[in-house]
């Protein structure tokens, strides 16, 4: 299980105390694993009075051991699920951090980066209903690609993944009747298994790994995984009717229009942010955006671990934006207020 542990000292001098030392546990989404190193990176470098442990052991896994009492935050694509954020209500905190976009990649000799999809046609394929790379139905969105007659091997996640959560929810809204919601979640029993032409990895990571390694593949990742290996990435077809490349301006109007006019804070639900930036309405909008969040409680036994969160969550609103990662777009500013609020509180100076 790989670790992050790097020290970080409290911001702006907010420390646990004088030449105090605090650790903290998190762990959970993969999908945010390489834009959290990077910050906690950043941060490190001026700041050595804090160690944050970050385990990327997927979103399910994530928040599994912070409902259990293991982590002290957890890393997360989705958030609680509505029945989770009742039964927690109130003592949980929920806080998105970056916006992000799950690609699909794929590794077809002599295809490269632009293979236009539709949400049908990846339905169909991971139901194990088309088979082929030439088969009609992509064909017809690429009338001037030579696709191969090849069978297609779709990789899918093996772990409980926020990143599934995701790609499968694009499913069921892009192409309901083809996708049934019974088959949304963070782990699915994939149809495309039982013909022999399916295939698990864990993490984002081991799907990217698979999609390399194996010829006439096609997964689904964050795009910064697409981005580190070097895989095409291909153009999927928004509500709108257009196929649109996940770009930082694409990634961005999706979550523009997802978070526009709500009034949302960390104590609330988010699942309707959730749902919405997902094949969000717009002629430019990346239909497979999302936000990752950070889930925390609300009051913590040991307040220099309170202290530590609230400080980190101020310096990534304040400064953390400046160092996002390709492949994620920074939190809209109407959004940022979260994070501040949440570090208040921390600080218990809001009710």
């Amino acid at each position: 299980m790989a670790l992050i542990a790097i020290g970080l000292l409290l911001a702006r001098g907010r420390g646990p105390g004088t030449g105090g030392h605090v650790t903290l546990q998190g762990g959970g989404s993969s999908f945010l694993y390489p834009q959290i190193q990077a910050w906690i990176d950043q941060y490190s470098r001026e700041n050595p009075n804090v160690t944050i442990n970050y385990s990327p052991t997927g979103s399910g896994t994530g928040q599994s051991q912070f409902l259990q009492g293991v982590l002290d935050f957890a890393g997360s694509d989705p958030p609680l699920k509505r029945g989770v954020w009742e039964k927690y209500r109130g003592d949980v905190l929920q806080v998105p951090v970056i916006v992000g976009a799950v690609v699909v990649v794929y590794n077809v000799p002599g295809v490269g980066p632009g293979l236009n999809l539709s949400g049908e046609v990846l339905a169909k394929i991971y139901k194990g209903e088309i088979e082929y790379w030439d088969d009609p139905a992509i064909t017809s969105l690429n009338p001037h690609t030579s696709l191969p007659h090849e069978k297609i091997m779709a990789v899918h996640r093996s772990d409980s993944s926020g990143t599934t959560n995701v790609f499968t929810l694009f499913l069921h809204k892009a192409a309901p009747d083809t996708w049934p919601e019974d088959l949304v979640g963070k782990t699915i029993d994939w149809p495309v298994d039982s013909t022999g032409r399916g295939v698990g990895g864990k993490g984002n990571q081991g799907v990217a790994e698979q999609v390399r390694q194996t010829p006439y593949s096609i997964g689904y990742v964050e795009l910064a995984y697409a981005t580190q290996t070097g895989l095409p990435v291909a153009r999927i077809e928004n509500s709108a009717g257009r196929f649109i490349e996940p770009s930082n301006e694409t990634i961005m109007a999706a979550a523009e229009g997802a978070i526009s006019g709500m009034s949302i804070g960390p104590r609330d639900d988010w699942n309707p942010v959730f749902e919405a930036i997902v094949y969000a309405p717009g002629e430019d909008s990346y239909p497979i955006a999302t936000l990752s969040f950070l889930i925390l409680r609300a009051s913590y036994n040991d307040q220099a671990k309170a202290e530590a969160l609230a400080g980190f969550l101020e310096w990534l609103a304040h400064e953390g934006y400046k160092h996002v990662v390709k492949g994620y777009v920074p939190l809209p500013e109407s959004a940022r207020h979260v994070l501040t609020d949440a570090a208040n509180i921390l600080r218990g100076a809001q009710p």
